[in-house]
């Protein structure tokens, strides 16, 4: 049986007696060079065809677009030809055509488009369709000033292009894309623009510049080696600084904690009086040096219920202590939930008053195709727009749509008019990223966003099938290993002169350090608290001096100072206090009987405000001069004293009032005073 290679016979389960053809790749189809057999090995039929012409001393015209800072043109010298561009690809063509050995010349592609096609005409456009006609471009954008040639250009692509080209051997004019354009196919047209259009009609053998490789244009165009990798990333305003709050120390938690913190602490204080209340262990003997006293009192009122509570919520705790197991119990669990609380506070004030924080909406393309507040978009005819038009993943499928229906268009021509409406606000530029680093590092008020969203790189575009393209592919791999595309890049991306200086340094101290912005709501608190317990003591004060008027009106005055020490110097003042009393009554006016409230308000204003005046005075409210302890025989139904209770009665016992140093320097035992 016979087959294309030959007889097809096998010996020892191996084939035998067969040829197979070698084959070579020409500028337009696969050419038969030689044979090769078992026994006999290699036949080249055709030696030539290893050898490629000579193309020493010709000159390339090299295609591009003006682009910082792959590709910039001097401004402010006389430069002429190629020495008009600089920039990374300039320095790198050069190292290329120098290891390969051509000239070249410069022009810029007319439309300004790396070339995209146009689905509805089908035509290449930018750069591709340069590269796909084989004329000059036919429009050349001139430079101001007194410029010519190469020297116009300046940038990474031209001192690129510039090493490329010594290590070729070639010269080269510089030109530029007539639409200014990388090239993007259009569906509707059928055609690429850009670049990619000047390709494939040949106008350029070259093009130089931040131009990315993906699959649409290598079937339309070849492109070298990749001399640059990169993706696509988000450019940003930077977003503005969290402003401080006086009250940002309640920050840490948030605002429904701090409500569940103010509900349960009232639930528990109130959970506390009740259940002191109903647990008989909480009722205890006031004087225990008397056991057989039937009057007992309970320590947890209602308002030491809520002190209790706060005391322990503020890591203060209180003279208060729960006695009986089920007020323990209460007690017990709002501790442990004090400590929680309290721990979790403390563990996050820190970052939160210490970290420099910044509102940021966005944080990735996710957050980008979740709203529509921020609009977002690429560079018009751009390999950044023909990834997301044509991605099958749901994110970018759906920020396509967003894109391709925003009215006005979200897309851009140029790299310039996208940083301008990043500047102006609420707009989000899709770009590649090693484009993006240049310009973040030039200007503060600009910043990434997020990682990559893909993974591709930057290569020199030649027509399909030219001759240069291994070559120069080369010489790319050569610089590459040598560490001289990264000295381009330090130059054109990293220049001190022009990098923004992002002071890290001092944003550290200034994080580290708390003003009165962060932390100044504690002082409001304060001052606040001060004033509020001002005004409850002097409401304090207006309602004893209103309740005890009346009780003062009918107070005898203080009696004289005694000159003895003893028992019958009490009694004389005791006797002399009656008899002041009765002279008193007799000769009181109707009119001070009537004393108004406004002359004991200020009678007991001033004694608040002798600042040096002795810590003890007669007592004026009612609840202190009370006259019985306890229950009276006489009135049953009265009102126990508040947190006491009593199974029987108790006898009143009068009350004698003694002047203040009477109790300071004279300690009679009871049973030694009768009253007399």
């Amino acid at each position: 049986m016979k087959g294309i290679s030959g007889p097809i016979e096998f010996k020892e389960g191996r084939r035998i007696q067969f040829k197979l053809d070698l084959l070579k790749l020409k500028q337009h189809s696969l050419v038969k060079v030689g044979e090769w057999r078992p026994g006999a090995g290699v036949n080249v039929t055709d030696t030539a065809a290893f050898f490629e012409p000579s193309i020493g001393n010709v000159t390339l015209i090299v295609i591009t677009i003006l682009e910082t800072p792959y590709v910039m043109m001097h401004h402010e010298k006389n430069y002429t030809g190629n020495s008009r561009f600089y920039g990374f690809c300039m320095d790198l063509l050069a190292a290329v055509a120098r290891e390969v050995g051509f000239s070249y010349r410069l022009e810029l592609v007319p439309d300004r488009k790396y070339g995209a096609r146009d689905p509805e005409t089908g035509e290449w456009n930018g750069i591709v369709r340069e590269l796909m006609r084989h004329e000059q471009p036919y429009v050349m954008l001139k430079s101001e000033g007194n410029f010519s040639g190469n020297m116009r250009y300046e940038g990474f692509c031209i001192d690129l292009l510039k090493k490329i080209a010594h290590m070729v051997d070639f010269t080269y004019r510089i030109e530029l894309v007539p639409d200014g354009k990388y090239g993007v196919y259009d569906y509707e047209t059928g055609e690429w623009n850009g670049i990619v259009r000047q390709l494939m009609d040949k106008r350029a053998d070259l093009a130089v510049g931040s131009m990315t490789i993906n699959y649409a244009r290598e079937r339309v165009i070849d492109f070298t080696k990749p001399f640059m990798n990169l993706g696509i990333s988000i450019l940003f305003k930077v977003p503005t600084r969290h402003q401080a709050r006086l009250f940002s120390f309640m920050n840490p938690l948030a605002i429904e904690i701090w409500l569940y913190v103010l509900a349960a602490y009232v639930l528990v204080s109130v959970t506390m009086f009740v259940v002191a209340r109903f647990s008989p262990y909480e009722w205890n003997n006031p004087h225990p040096c008397h056991p057989g006293t039937e009057i007992v009192e309970n320590q947890f009122s209602l308002s030491n219920s809520f002190w209790f509570t706060i005391g322990t919520l503020m890591q203060q705790g209180s003279d208060l202590n729960p006695k009986a197991t089920s007020t323990r119990i209460v007690g017990g669990i709002w501790w442990f939930f004090t400590l929680i609380i309290i721990s979790s506070y403390t563990a996050n004030l820190a970052a939160f008053l210490t970290v420099e924080r910044m509102i940021t909406p966005i944080e990735n393309a996710e957050d980008l195709a979740s709203q529509t507040d921020i609009t977002y978009g690429t560079l018009d005819s751009g390999s950044t727009m023909t990834f997301f038009r044509d991605s099958m993943v749901e994110t970018y499928k759906k920020m396509w749509r967003f894109m391709e229906n925003k009215k006005p268009s979200v897309f851009v021509p140029t790299y310039e008019e996208g940083i301008q409406r990043v500047l102006q606000g609420d707009y989000a530029f899709l770009m590649e990223s090693t484009m993006l680093d240049y310009i973040v590092q030039r200007d503060c008020n600009l910043t990434q966003i997020g990682g990559l969203l893909d993974t591709k790189g930057y290569g020199i575009a030649t027509p399909m099938g030219s001759p240069w393209r291994d070559k120069i592919s080369l010489a790319i791999l050569e610089l590459q290993e040598k560490g001289e595309i990264q000295i381009l890049y330090d130059k054109w991306w990293k220049s001190p002169g022009d990098t923004c200086m992002r002071t890290e340094k001092g944003k550290e101290n200034k994080a580290n350090s708390l003003g009165v912005d962060n932390i100044g709501g504690i002082f409001v608190v304060l001052l606040c608290g001060l004033a509020f317990a001002v005004l409850i003591a002097i409401f304090e004060f207006c309602y004893n001096s209103r309740r005890n008027a009346p009780a003062e009106r009918q107070r005898p005055p203080v009696p004289p100072t005694p000159t003895s020490g003893s028992l019958q110097g009490i009694s004389q003042a005791v006797q002399q206090q009656q008899q002041q009393q009765q002279c008193q009554q007799q000769h009181q006016q109707p009119s001070n009987q009537q004393e108004s409230l406004c002359s004991e308000m200020t009678r007991e204003l001033c004694r608040a405000l002798r600042c040096r005046a002795s810590s003890r005075r007669r007592r004026t409210c009612d609840k202190c001069s009370t006259h019985v302890i306890g229950y009276s025989p006489d009135n049953p139904t009265a009102t126990p004293v508040n947190g006491m209770r009593s199974q029987r009665s108790n006898l009143a016992v009068p009350v004698v009032e003694l002047p203040p140093h009477i109790h300071m320097h004279h300690h009679a035992p009871p049973h030694d005073y009768d009253g007399n």
